[in-house]
């Protein structure tokens, strides 16, 4: 198989091939010359020197060196010379020399060999190119570790004396670890040669702890000079130096007590002589690492934050514990927020926020250290200062004697770290006072006081700026600013004027540098009488006569010096003047006044006005006549009268007054009176009712259903009190729809709802609404509102149900009743005048002959007809005919069998029939008769036609003939359409027509107008035979007519064709 499949490779393969062994002898031969042409060369070089190598160390010389002729011996002299300008020559007894650095440029070098035998020379050409720079191996001069902070530290000295020029050093350091020295860190680190020796520090932190494994050091150079053409080269590496740690000989663990950085990575080490079965931080287990000997180490990463008390690590040995303690937090954050103030020039507050939480405390907590920069000192942070609050930390810093410009710099540190924040300050811009304290108030008339206080601080070289808070009761207070020089003993004196006399005041102060930084906070307050002054006007009155004109009443305001308790007080006096009309009244309150008298205009119109804002305007038309003022009066009009709020006076060349009280509430209606001053009194010029501000109804109306019907509502509502109308009423919205109770939820009554309706009554006096158009017996849902200006007040609902409409529901039951004899007598008329064409479609007197199925038989009878319609002329096989009859004198007929001549009809099998059916084997009778072949064919063969008669089964066989001529309409049973001997004429046939009446069915045709001599008869052709055919009715071959056309000769039909009890008689299933 496999020689078959070679021989089917493509062609180009086998040239492949052929070609790839060319290719390879090609290759052999020509490695094959190029190994005898080395060899030839080498057999001539080893007659000679050769192979010249030079390298440098310092960039100074060069330290060339050669192979010596095979032929020479030990002690062989070997000439060096160096063909330039002063031919040099060396005469050794060695293969190398150390010669000068050669200038750049190619230089011809001669070895000669002088040797017993002869000598052998060889020249080389010798460039800076073609030498190498190999530095000295380095040497650590000394390696240190700080098994606390697990570093290592490594000295050494780089030599730089050696190199003439200036170059670059790449300093190549490893780590080794363990005894089996696993390279653990791979460093580099730069210096730069000056042209002396220097010594080099590294240092490097192990992630292990040093006391864990022995640790080793190496070291290597790569001297990179530019001017340098040559190649260049790593030197040695230097001999390494270990650091260890001598064991205990109990178990230890390291680093103990470590503080690490959160989300640092950690290893801790279990030195131990015994086997350490598991180790574990906190609650978690960790894979061991195994070091030299029995020591082992877990990696911990991501470390996260410690509790306060730190994490514990354990390690579990065979029959002892050990572990340590790892402390995971932050570095101290930026401190935040730093600021530095002052509250008595004395000693400086500098306070900050120290930003994020670092989750160490206690001595590896942060220490904060208040560095100034201009005189050096410093103040460092003591815990004991630090406030309830830990996140606010402040400490104090004396002042420096006239120096008022402060740098602070705010240190932090903390075993992870350190921060710092700086401030620059003027002091004296930052003065934040203590309270003022022993707060005094003292008279010094009864519109000026004295107020004391003592403020701790040295503030004699600049100005406070104080405020005063003075307060009257019920009043809005007021504040006052002075400026005062700041003393040395702190206390400070300040009088305050523009006082009212006999007043109650309450005092209180504090101060801030007139530069301003902060206010101090308030002092206590201190409450102080004014003393008593003398009046300068009476008190404003106003007087009128209560509604029974008895009495006169006179009110009058306190004056300003006697406003103890309310701003506006009022006071008043009756007396009874029904028996001195005449008195005049003078009241006296340390000086008197004179009241005028005053009446009213009774044509007067009540007049309506909305206020804006906190107050109303009052306009009127300027009167000449007015020679005193306007006084405009206001109560509450829900109180008694006589009502009086407040009263004020206009001048009399006013035209309008904005009357504003701190007692008006919105939603509450005031009456203002307008009175104008005559020299004979006072004259009532308006009257005027409003509101502030007017509010929506806080109540909806209250509504009752005086009347229903059922079509209409009559509802009737009442009036809202003012006090809950809080406005002017503009109408009324009246809602309804329909609805039962809790099934219909009228919402959204704003929203425009199609099955909502809605009535806004304008007319405030109207009480009564009429709901027309509504639907008998249905329930409503109505809603009545209330509306102001205000807005709109609550609603109030109730159900109603209309009242049945009597008219409706009779007119509903006559009109179905209308429409309803309407249409019998329309299709009764209808009826009537189209009874022949209903008779003649629904009942025929001569059903469609079409329709005619009892001459058909069971499919079972003649398999080979698809319809069978009519009478065949071949013979089948007989059937039975079941006929039905009614009771009657006659014996019960027993079932006769008509047998055939042609066929034999089957037994019925049935062995039980009922009483009332007789069941007769029915077969055609058979005609036999022969029908020439017209065609003449050589058979000769002629067809015979057999009409079988059904003969009379109604005669009783024990009865004579006579018998039956008597009554030959006893029979009641089924009997042949016709019976027709063949020997009878046509008036035989006529002769039976009136028996055959009698009988139940008769045949459709009309028997006298049958032709006897058919043409599709068998005798037809033979008009001579005695023996005559007739056509079917019921054939499709038949050519009679069933009923003749109709003349005046015919007979009528006694009978009928149709009558209406053939409604209610059963019509078998055609």
């Amino acid at each position: 198989m496999d020689i078959y499949l070679c021989s089917k490779r493509p062609s180009w393969l086998v040239d492949n091939r052929r070609m790839r062994t060319t290719s390879d002898f090609q290759w052999l031969l020509s490695a094959f010359v190029l190994l005898y042409l080395m060899n030839h060369v080498n057999s001539q070089r080893k007659e000679t020197p050769y192979d010249l190598k030079c390298t440098t160390n310092n960039l100074q010389t060069w330290d060339c060196s050669w192979k010596a002729p095979s032929e020479a011996g030990h002690g062989t002299l070997s000439e060096f010379c160096i063909d330039n300008r002063s031919r040099s020559c060396y005469q050794l007894a060695r293969t190398n020399i150390e010669i000068p650095a050669l200038s750049r440029g190619d230089h011809e070098i001669t070895i000669r060999s002088l040797q017993d035998a002869g000598s052998s020379t060889s020249k080389f050409i010798l460039n800076e190119k073609n030498i190498s720079l190999i530095p000295d191996t380095p040497e650590i001069l000394n390696l240190s570790a700080d098994f606390s902070t697990s570093t290592l530290h490594v000295k050494w000295n780089d030599k730089g004396s050696v190199y003439p020029r200036h170059s670059n050093v790449i300093w190549e350091i490893k780590i080794l670890r363990k005894k089996s020295m696993e390279l653990v860190k791979l460093v580099t680190h730069n210096t730069t040669l000056n042209g002396k020796d220097a010594v080099h520090h590294w240092s490097w932190v192990s992630d292990l702890p040093l006391e864990c494994a022995t640790h080793y050091v190496g070291i290597r150079c790569y001297v990179d000079n530019l001017l340098f053409s040559g190649h260049k080269e790593w030197s040695d590496w230097s001999p390494v130096k270990n650091v260890s740690w001598t064991p205990a000989s109990q178990p230890k663990v390291f680093p103990q007590d470590k503080v690490i950085l959160v989300g640092s990575d950690i290893t801790f080490c279990c030195v131990s002589q015994e086997k350490v079965l598991s180790a574990q931080i906190g609650s978690t287990y960790c894979p061991l690492i195994h070091l030299d000997g029995e020591n082992v180490a877990i990696k911990i990463r991501n470390i996260s934050v410690s509790d306060s008390s730190g994490t514990n690590v354990v390690f579990m040995i065979e029959d002892n514990v050990c572990g340590t303690v790892v402390f995971a937090g932050y570095p101290p954050d930026t401190p935040q927020k730093l600021n530095c103030e002052t509250h008595d020039l004395k000693e400086i507050i500098c306070s900050w926020n120290p930003g994020r939480p670092t989750g160490l405390v206690g001595p590896r907590n942060t220490s904060y250290t208040l560095f100034e920069g201009f005189s050096g000192k410093y103040v460092r942070f003591k815990r004991v200062e630090v406030s309830t609050n830990e996140s606010y930390h402040q400490l104090l810093f004396q002042m420096v004697p006239n120096q008022e410009i402060y740098n602070f710099t705010l240190y932090a540190r903390n075993p992870l770290g350190r921060s710092q924040s700086t401030i620059l300050v003027n002091i004296t811009e930052k003065v934040y006072p203590h309270t003022p304290t022993s707060f005094k108030v003292k008279d010094i008339n009864s519109t000026a006081v004295i107020l004391s206080w003592h403020l701790p601080g040295s503030f004699a070289k600049i100005n406070l700026l104080c405020q005063i808070e003075i307060k009257k009761i019920n009043s809005v207070q007021e504040l006052r600013n002075v400026t005062i020089k700041g003393v040395e003993n702190s206390s400070y004196r300040i009088a305050v004027g523009k006082l009212n006399p006999y007043t109650v005041y309450t005092f209180r102060i504090r101060c801030s540098t007139e530069t301003f930084w902060k206010w101090s906070k308030w002092s206590n307050k201190k409450q102080h009488l004014t003393t008593e002054a003398i009046p300068s006007k009476g008190p404003d009155t106003w007087r009128e006569w209560s509604s029974d004109g008895k009495n006169l009443i006179i009110y009058w305001k306190s004056s300003a010096f006697r406003q103890l308790t309310k701003p506006q007080n009022k006071s008043s006096f009756r007396e009874d003047f029904s028996r001195q009309p005449q008195l005049r009244l003078i009241l006296w309150l340390f000086n008197h006044i004179e009241p005028k008298s005053c009446y009213v205009q009774n044509d007067l119109q009540t007049e309506q006005a909305v206020g804006m804002g906190k107050g109303i305007l009052l306009t009127w038309h300027h009167d000449p006549n007015m020679t005193c003022d306007y006084v405009i009066k206001w109560c509450n009009s829900s109180r008694s009268e006589p009502c009086l709020m407040d009263w004020r006076k206009v001048p009399s060349n006013s035209t309008e007054a904005l009357i504003q009280s701190d007692q008006f509430r919105p939603g509450v209606r005031y009456n203002f009176f307008l009175y104008g001053c005559r020299n004979q009194g006072y004259q009532l010029l308006r009257s005027i009712i409003g509101y502030i501000e007017e509010l929506a109804p806080i109540v909806a109306p209250n509504f009752t259903v005086e009347d229903t019907s059922a079509d209409s509502i009559l509802v009737k509502w009442e009036d809202i009190p003012v006090e809950e109308l809080r406005g002017f009423l503009r109408g009324y919205l009246f809602y309804f729809e329909k609805g039962e109770r809790d099934t219909s939820k009228m919402r959204d009554l704003e929203s425009g709802r199609s099955d909502i309706k809605v009535k806004n009554i304008t007319d405030i006096s109207q009480k009564t609404l009429r709901i027309a158009d509504l639907q008998g017996k249905t329930s409503y849902h109505l809603v009545l509102r209330a509306y102001t200006d205000g807005g709109m007040g609550p609603e109030k609902s109730m159900f109603v149900v209309t009242k049945e409409n009597s008219v409706g529901l009779i007119i509903a039951i006559l009109i179905p009743v209308a429409v309803a004899v309407i249409v019998g007598v329309v299709t009764s008329i209808l009826c009537y005048r189209k009874r022949e064409w209903i008779k003649e479609t629904f009942y025929p007197d001569i059903p469609n002959p079409e329709n005619c199925k009892a001459l058909q038989f069971q499919k079972s009878v003649c398999e080979g007809s698809g319809a069978l319609k009519t009478l065949e002329m071949n013979p089948c096989t007989p059937n039975n005919v079941e006929v039905l009859e009614t009771r009657s004198t006659f014996p019960k007929i027993e079932d006769t069998e008509i047998i055939s001549p042609v066929a034999e009809c089957p037994e019925d099998s049935s062995d039980a029939e009922p009483e009332n059916h007789v069941v007769v084997s029915y077969c055609p009778p058979i005609i036999e008769e022969e029908i020439p072949n017209p065609a003449g064919d050589e058979a000769g063969g002629t067809s015979q036609v057999i009409y079988i008669d059904v003969q009379s089964m109604y005669q009783p066989q024990a009865k004579p003939e006579e018998e039956h001529e008597k009554d030959p309409g006893g029979g009641a049973g089924y009997k042949p359409q016709m019976h027709l001997p063949i020997n009878a004429t046509v008036e035989d046939i006529a002769a039976e027509d009136d028996l055959d009446k009698t009988a139940g069915y008769r045949p459709q045709a009309n028997v006298n107008t049958w032709n006897l001599v058919s043409p599709d008869s068998p005798r037809s052709t033979d008009s001579n035979s005695e023996i005559v055919s007739f056509g079917s009715p019921c054939s499709i071959n038949s050519r009679q007519f069933l009923i003749p056309p109709k003349d005046e000769d015919s007979p009528q039909s006694n009978g009928g064709g149709w009558s209406f009890t053939n409604f209610f008689q059963n019509k078998p299933n055609d």
